[in-house]
């Protein structure tokens, strides 16, 4: 036991302090520091350095003396144990200070965690729209290029039955009319509107697809306007 880190403390802490009392305050002082590194270097904390000072004020107050004297040892004890504990606190402080860090630094990185699962939810939230996007601009697309197939298929047909009514008699200009009217009239009507629908779905910046949508329903709309006045003609030759 006697070779214990505090029991060697203890000597040197004993030795030490009988130096103050006979000497500069300030020079001994030194020492006090240097005990105090030395506690912290062996594990010790400031509890383990006031039992220490404590034995040994009480061994050197114990000498005869009055107690003007002992209050004037006990005030100078009381600043060589000060600066004896600095070095302890220090590292405290440190000690203090490396945690606050180290939990701003925690906090900083749940924040940036949390930004990043936000940025991350996000993108994926615009890769599923951009897809949708996309899966829609093919079907537009798809159907688009279905309705320009049915609506030449349409004008082809119409042609055909122009010629068919002009070589025809006139019964059966008469029938053909009312084929035209009552058949091909609701044929491009339907694809008006289906051309309509597609419109309203497309995004803004599918310029090229908006124009060949345009560019069919223009193509419907002279096919109707020919055809009305093809029905308007032959129905007029038919009451004469």
């Amino acid at each position: 036991m006697h070779n214990s880190p505090s029991n060697r403390l203890a000597d040197t802490y004993l030795a030490a302090l009988r130096n103050h009392f006979g000497q500069d305050p300030q020079a001994s002082l030194l020492a006090a520091r240097a005990i105090g590194q030395e506690v912290v270097a062996n594990g010790l904390e400031t509890l383990d350095l006031a039992r220490i000072h404590e034995r040994a004020l009480a061994q050197l107050l114990a000498q005869d003396g009055t107690s003007a004297e002992h209050r004037d040892l006990s005030a100078r004890a009381a600043a060589f144990f000060t600066e004896a504990i600095t070095p302890i606190e220090e590292t405290h402080q440190a000690a203090h200070k490396t945690n606050a860090d180290l939990q701003q630094l925690h906090a900083t990185l749940d924040e940036r965690m949390h930004k990043l699962a936000d940025a991350n939810s996000e993108l994926q939230h615009q890769v599923a729209e951009r897809t949708e996007t996309e899966d829609g601009l093919r079907r537009s697309q798809r159907a688009s290029s279905q309705l320009l197939k049915e609506t030449r298929t349409l004008e082809r047909h119409l042609q055909l039955m122009a010629h068919q009514i002009i070589t025809a008699t006139e019964a059966e200009r008469h029938r053909m009319s009312l084929l035209l009217n009552d058949e091909i009239t609701q044929t491009l009507l339907g694809i008006n509107i289906r051309i309509q629908t597609l419109k309203k779905d497309l995004a803004a910046n599918h310029a090229a697809l908006a124009r060949e949508i345009a560019a069919t329903q223009r193509l419907v709309e002279d096919s109707a306007q020919i055809l009305s006045r093809l029905i308007h003609e032959f129905s007029n030759q038919h009451e004469r």
